[in-house]
């Protein structure tokens, strides 16, 4: 089997509530998402999706993901998409970096894999450790009130776990933390969320100002010293994100004890076969994590899905059905929430069928 032609789709997804806002005043309103669809010489389809959080967030970007493939394409032509070792170190040798751009390459060749072997990703990614898995909603930062009032809502569709966008104006992000952890059960979980936005010094404060409060605290600063240096401060649990983007940052996170839980995000890393490793290093070494992505649809959702259900249970802080927070369906089969929980197809490779009608005409082929 080998690739003979790469099909690259880009679609906009409006979010439901209309503004997703985060730290330092970012936002955004429709997100720009990228499909990948790889056709092999034997006619097998395999899918992915790629989608920024905007240009301010990570180090990537919605066009990136595109001009990324434009540099892969003529490396991948011709390879055997189910050798996937040799298709991750042919895209390394091809283009430094840019992890995201390679991810659905990635993600793509496994739902080949997949199809080729009749099986369902999670059966391949380490087979099935849970039946379903439990997923956290992101908070959109507003005033606190509303907040406040969010999260009851939502609570009531089925969510006990809440990711709080906080790392704005610091007296705010308290306000903002105590009103809402004041309107959850005991049981429910909140993450106060900073996304890097707080200086040393405010998030200093905000940790001091909330000690008393059951809250994890999420990536409060901007590099991986100063978060540390937080952590130190603190005796609330502790999540990475941003900074822990590689196997060796996660094994130098282990080693320095800097975190109790970390976000594992599929295309921040470069795709399912570096995020299994990830994966693997954190069930090792005890450490939970909440398997999502930088944003998405369907497909994203999909791939969320399955590796997060060939994780075990105990290891899987949450996931994300960021298919839940747009208006646009680009795919069916993809997991739908059930009370605050979804699962991964039976159907091989990722089990879903890409609706063309909305995802119009590919915006470049290669062959």
């Amino acid at each position: 089997m080998k690739i003979s032609k790469l099909n690259v789709y880009q679609v906009d997804l409006p979010l439901k509530e209309g503004r997703y806002n985060w730290s330092n005043g970012n936002y955004i309103e429709v997100f720009d998402s990228t499909v990948l669809e790889i056709i092999t010489d034997d006619g097998l389809k395999g899918y992915a999706e790629c989608c920024p959080l905007g240009s301010a967030y990570l180090p990537s970007f919605a066009r990136g993901v595109r001009a990324g493939l434009t540099e892969l394409v003529p490396h991948l032509i011709g390879q055997d998409p189910l050798n996937l070792g040799a298709i991750n170190r042919t895209m390394d040798a091809a283009l430094r970096g840019h992890p995201y751009a390679k991810a659905p390459v990635d993600i793509a060749c496994w739902d080949l894999l997949g199809k080729a072997t009749g099986l369902p990703l999670y059966s391949l990614l380490g087979g099935a450790a849970q039946d379903d898995v439990v997923l956290y909603r992101a908070i959109s930062q507003e005033a606190p009130e509303v907040m406040a009032a969010k999260i009851e809502g939502y609570a009531n569709e089925g969510y006990t776990k809440f990711q709080l966008k906080v790392g704005g104006d610091a007296n705010d992000d308290i306000e903002r933390i105590h009103a809402t952890r004041a309107a959850l059960k005991t049981s429910d979980l909140l993450v106060a969320d900073a996304n890097t936005g707080w200086t040393r010094h405010e998030a200093a404060r905000v940790v001091g100002a909330i000690a008393s409060l059951d809250v994890y605290v999420e990536q409060p600063c901007l590099t991986y010293e100063e978060s540390v240096s937080i952590r130190r401060r603190t005796t609330l649990p502790f999540v990475m994100d941003e900074v822990i983007d590689t196997p060796n940052t996660l094994v130098r996170g282990i080693a320095e004890d800097a975190m109790d839980v970390i976000n594992l995000k599929i295309s921040k890393v470069g795709g399912l076969t570096k995020a299994r490793l990830m994966r693997d290093l954190c069930v090792a070494h005890g450490i939970p994590m909440t398997v999502e992505d930088t944003w998405g649809g369907d497909i994203t959702t999909a791939t969320i899905a399955h590796l997060a259900r060939s994780t075990p249970a105990e290891f899987t802080f949450s996931a994300t059905d960021f298919n839940s927070y747009g208006t646009v369906t680009i795919a069916e089969g993809a997991p739908k929430r059930v009370n605050g929980r979804m699962t991964a197809s039976d159907r091989s490779g990722l089990g879903i069928t890409p609706v063309f009608d909305v995802l119009g005409d590919p915006v470049a082929s290669y062959s």
